[in-house]
């Protein structure tokens, strides 16, 4: 099961909320594995990788395969690295891929992601993709790729409105290329219980017809230490309210897989 997080909209926790899922997945049993696709590298950072130190088993490294003529073809079960959690693995972002994009487009490598976690999918239980701030290359390549969608959501109006142009965006993108993708639903993230505006903004989405998940994620500094620290929650903090939020969300989602599967 592929799991991408997106929003077009920065600074709304995409990295934040696929690692500590990913994290929860692995403690789980599961054999998990984190795409970045972020040049950024957040999802990278979070889980002890610097990507600006030489490193050959990049998403770059992956991708360039498919762009180059005489790349090698070297097998993608190289690529996974272990990190320092049972189960949990990731194949990080780069710098390169910054540059890589425009060779990637040019030669229409949408599907190539695709191809990759396909290989991989009798290697790991669950995928979890991290994405830019935008509908690039690589995160078309990623919804392509992806079986399941969450969308964070930070609960103020310019959040509200890149979610509605998302959601232009995505149907056009699921009908033209991934039928199968779903929307699981929308993460509320950095959630502020004493505020009246963000129920406000939720309500009105609901309104919308938007799936909104429960429970919100509250804001907390313990999220910042959880970065600084390079440790996911459940590892950094576990007994923190923001740790149980994120279990209760994790173990809501794969119940929901549990029962369609089952159907």
């Amino acid at each position: 099961m592929r799991r991408i997080i997106f929003n077009q909209k920065g600074g709304v926790g995409k990295s934040s909320i696929t690692v500590n899922l990913a994290a929860i997945s692995a403690a789980k049993g599961y054999k998990t594995l984190v795409i970045d696709l972020d040049v950024q590298g957040n999802s990278s950072a979070y889980l002890g990788v610097d990507i600006n130190q030489p490193n050959d088993k990049t998403m770059a490294e992956v991708l360039n395969q498919t762009a180059s003529w005489f790349a090698v073809s070297t097998p993608i079960s190289y690529y996974p690295q272990p990190t320092a959690y049972d189960n949990l693995f990731i194949i990080p972002s780069s710098p390169k891929l910054d540059k890589l994009e425009i060779e990637l487009e040019r030669r229409y490598k949408i599907y190539k992601l695709r191809d990759v976690l396909d290989a991989l999918e009798n290697d790991f239980d669950r995928i979890y993709i991290d994405t830019p701030p935008n509908l690039n290359f690589y995160t078309k390549s990623g919804l392509i790729a992806a079986h399941k969608l969450l969308i964070p959501f930070d609960c103020d109006n310019f959040s509200q409105q890149a979610l509605i142009k998302v959601m232009d965006n995505l149907a056009e993108l699921r009908d033209d290329h991934n039928r199968n993708l779903e929307l699981e639903g929308i993460v509320v993230n950095m959630f502020n219980a004493q505020a009246k505006f963000p129920r406000q903004i939720i309500e009105e989405i609901k309104t919308l017809g938007f799936p909104i998940l429960t429970p919100y994620l509250p804001q907390s500094i313990k999220m910042k230490e959880s970065h600084y620290q390079q440790r996911p929650m459940l590892h950094f903090d576990p007994k923190h309210k923001l740790t149980e939020q994120f279990i209760a969300l994790y173990d809501g989602l794969e119940a929901a897989v549990t029962i369609n599967t089952n159907v």
